[in-house]
């Protein structure tokens, strides 16, 4: 409950958004569109205003909230985003031209682990955002992350997933499956030789991790 109280004081110090993103938050709400909780993206961004990338590769657009979020706070970036879900991505595209923005984010349609050769050709990169199929991290990171540039950042979403990472007893098993693979990934992240990661337990926990040189 005190966690609770604490992460309501830290979104309404939140500043407001533009509109089209209030919109957008109240849609994913409303019809149940996983999107980057608010304290979770406030701090994502914060680390690219730090690192202030040119090129940012989206593994999971949804409704192309994060890369609106991302270019709103970046004026030099732009973003090259992949959603497999067609309906999705067409209301994806619609925000995207509404908020006058498809100069600077370009939309693929498929399943990121089939369209690498697409994507290849918009490397390398400054940045590359995990947000997509949980059960697919691993292999997302591994493919992808051979188009980031040295120093580059890896930021990847739902790593605490809930809280479920820590929790002995889970009754689904096909959530129990999920959070094994979850846990899989961090261990095998953390241990990364050529990254240095941290978890921060903000949102539903993100993992910052950046490219040794």
């Amino acid at each position: 409950m005190e966690n609770e109280r604490l992460q309501l004081y830290i979104e309404e110090l939140i500043p407001q958004r533009p509109a089209i993103l209030i919109e957008m938050e109240k849609y994913a709400k409303e019809f149940g569109i996983p999107i980057m909780e608010l304290a979770g993206i406030e701090a994502m961004l914060q680390f690219l205003r730090l690192q202030n990338p040119q090129s940012i590769l989206e593994v999971g657009t949804a409704i192309g909230y994060s890369a609106l979020r991302m270019v709103y706070a970046l004026p030099k970036a732009n973003v090259i985003t992949i959603e497999r879900d067609e309906e999705r991505l067409n209301k994806a595209i619609e925000y995207i031209q509404r908020a006058d923005k498809q100069d600077r984010i370009v939309t693929i349609h498929g399943d990121a682990l089939e369209v690498e050769d697409e994507i290849s050709a918009y490397g390398p990169f400054d940045v590359i955002f995990i947000d997509a199929a949980k059960g697919q991290y691993q292999h997302f990171f591994k493919l992808y992350s051979r188009y980031l540039n040295d120093g580059g950042l890896i930021i990847t979403d739902n790593v605490l997933f809930k809280g479920l990472v820590c929790e002995a007893n889970i009754d689904s098993r096909n959530v129990r499956q999920l959070v094994r693979k979850i846990n899989t990934f961090n261990q095998w992240l953390m241990a990364h030789q050529e990254y240095d990661t941290v978890i921060l337990p903000v949102g539903d926990g993100i993992a910052i991790s950046k490219k040794k040189r």
